[in-house]
């Protein structure tokens, strides 16, 4: 993991903190094992690393210490990441032990430096939403995808900001370890979700977050709950006790989406889920969903998406 000063500090205590529950899962497993990662972090000067947040890391490796091929190299982000990418040493680091590592992965804004490296041209990358046009104007070269939770290009990961770097991680651990320690994992850190790559940034999900009234909020936890469920205007408009009209001017206000466009959102993550989680057909899936029919399901993909549920579940779903 490679750090820096200012750098946001959960971009690589996260996924170092996957990794060293994978070790911990694999061991319990065979007591005989060896852990599968050995984890090293690593600046330009050893010793203490501030961060953003107002502590520091203590790296106990400086860059002229580390010998030899790295498996993996992931880069951290954070506010410092535009000085560090003037830091010559670093730069010269990064390209270099970049080109011999078997991956490389950046979390949040850590693409600025792997694009400054030159390691990101002409892939498809991502970064944390707020950065994604920053990222763009920079380094037109590359192609920034500002929805997902990560993205694969061969051997070179991106992330999106802070706990998406989590998510990297857990997918990397899949990647090596398979997906039942990757669950585990998902498991012992107490994550809601081992959200695929292919997930917004923008999730129903986090859109609970959004709106100020308690009723709001309470209401859109059971209608993630229960998307099979009438979830009409009317319908959702009587729990809340509220006329329809009114509700949806308050749930448009408050949640930033009308009703209908976030039903559709709400229901599209649960297909998606069951996709990726189940061996169902995409007719039951839609009824268990609430479209009703495959078709419907399959437009409500192709808005949301851009791809039909079939090529998402052969794109997406990871077998044990």
């Amino acid at each position: 993991m490679l750090v820096f000063p200012q750098l946001q500090v959960l971009d690589a205590v996260g996924p170092l903190e996957v990794f060293a529950r994978a070790n911990q899962v694999w061991r319990e497993r065979d007591e005989r094992a060896a852990d599968p990662y050995e984890l090293l972090l690593v600046a330009s000067n050893a010793g203490p690393v501030a961060t953003s947040t107002g502590f520091a890391l203590v790296a106990p490796l400086a860059l002229a210490d580390v010998r030899g091929a790295l498996d993996t190299l992931v880069v951290a982000g954070g506010n410092g990441v535009f000085a560090a990418g003037r830091d010559r040493a670093l730069m010269r680091f990064l390209a270099r032990h970049a080109a011999r590592a078997r991956r490389v992965a950046s979390v949040c804004t850590g693409a600025f430096l792997l694009a400054e490296a030159g390691l990101l041209d002409g892939l498809r990358v991502t970064t944390h939403w707020s950065a994604c046009d920053l990222l763009q104007r920079r380094y037109p070269k590359l192609r920034v995808d500002p929805d997902p939770i990560f993205v694969r290009e061969g051997r070179i990961w991106t992330s999106a900001g802070v706990t998406a770097g989590m998510d990297l991680a857990l997918a990397l651990v899949e990647d090596d370890l398979g997906r039942d320690v990757a669950l585990a994992v998902a498991r012992r850190l107490v994550l809601y979700l081992k959200r695929p790559g292919g997930q917004t940034q923008f999730s129903a999900q986090l859109a609970l977050q959004s709106a100020d009234r308690d009723a709001l909020r309470d209401l859109q936890a059971w209608m993630a709950e229960h998307p099979e469920a009438d979830l009409s205007v009317e319908a959702l408009a009587r729990r809340a006790a509220m006329s329809p009209r009114n509700f949806a001017r308050v749930f448009t206000r408050q949640v930033g989406r009308t009703p209908a466009r976030y039903v559709e959102e709400l229901r599209v993550e649960a297909a998606r889920r069951r996709l990726e989680e189940s061996d169902d057909g995409v007719d039951a899936i839609a009824a268990q969903t609430g479209f009703g029919s495959a078709e419907t399901l399959r437009r409500a993909f192709h808005r949301v998406l851009h791809v039909n549920p079939t090529a998402y579940r052969s794109r997406f779903r990871r077998v044990a």
